[in-house]
């Protein structure tokens, strides 16, 4: 994670770069990070969806994404519609697929959101969430009201994948989704899953699924 977070602000590429890709344009793709995170985090997998032909949106207003993940989640519905996207694929990491799951039940970001993939998203909550004095750490802990009831919506489930670690030391209990598609890696870890080139094969596989 600090590698990236550093090769992103010193190297850094003015996301509009990636609105436009060379050749035959497939499916749009919305790039949401994590707690803590900016888009630079996901920039592997932005330059490999650029390269294939995939516009890459980033939102800008979410910044590190320290923000409720309701009012996140408004925030790129609102995105979406300002720039009439459709057929959308959220490619999400951690509280980046709870976002999209709440954008997925909202009436503009689900008519625009094809699917989604989650990577290590603590969807059940996080044991040690609780251990943090930051309103944005404890909002994933188990028993949060706003947690639970995302998780008693179970409407979208079937247009998520969701794909996380063996192991991963942030969510002790697992990423694990019902009625979702889901992926175990190989991989251990909360971070490095991104950066895993089976994740790209998941990639492919959704994509092909979203432009049918």
């Amino acid at each position: 994670m600090a590698y990236w977070q550093v090769h992103g602000f010193i190297f850094r590429r003015d996301p509009s770069a990636y609105l436009h890709p060379e050749g035959e344009v497939r499916a749009p793709v919305v790039l949401i990070p994590g707690v803590f995170e900016n888009w630079q985090f996901m920039r592997p997998l932005a330059d490999y969806l650029y390269e294939r032909g995939h516009p890459v949106h980033t939102v800008a207003p979410l910044g590190y994404n320290r923000g409720a993940i309701e009012d996140m989640a408004v925030l790129v519905e609102r995105y979406l519609v300002e720039r009439n996207l459709t057929g959308v694929l959220v490619l999400a990491h951690s509280k980046g697929g709870l976002i999209g799951k709440h954008l997925m039940t909202l009436p503009d970001g689900g008519s625009r959101v094809g699917r989604m993939i989650a990577v290590n998203t603590p969807f059940s909550g996080s044991v040690y969430a609780n251990l943090f004095p930051l309103a944005s750490i404890r909002a994933f802990a188990p028993r949060d009201p706003f947690l639970q009831k995302l998780l008693r919506s179970v409407d979208v489930n079937a247009r998520i994948t969701s794909v996380y670690s063996s192991f991963d030391p942030h969510i002790p209990a697992g990423s694990h989704l019902s009625g979702a598609r889901n992926i175990q890696l190989e991989t251990m870890g909360h971070f490095r899953p991104i950066g895993d080139s089976r994740l790209l094969e998941v990639l492919e596989q959704d994509l092909a699924a979203a432009e049918r």
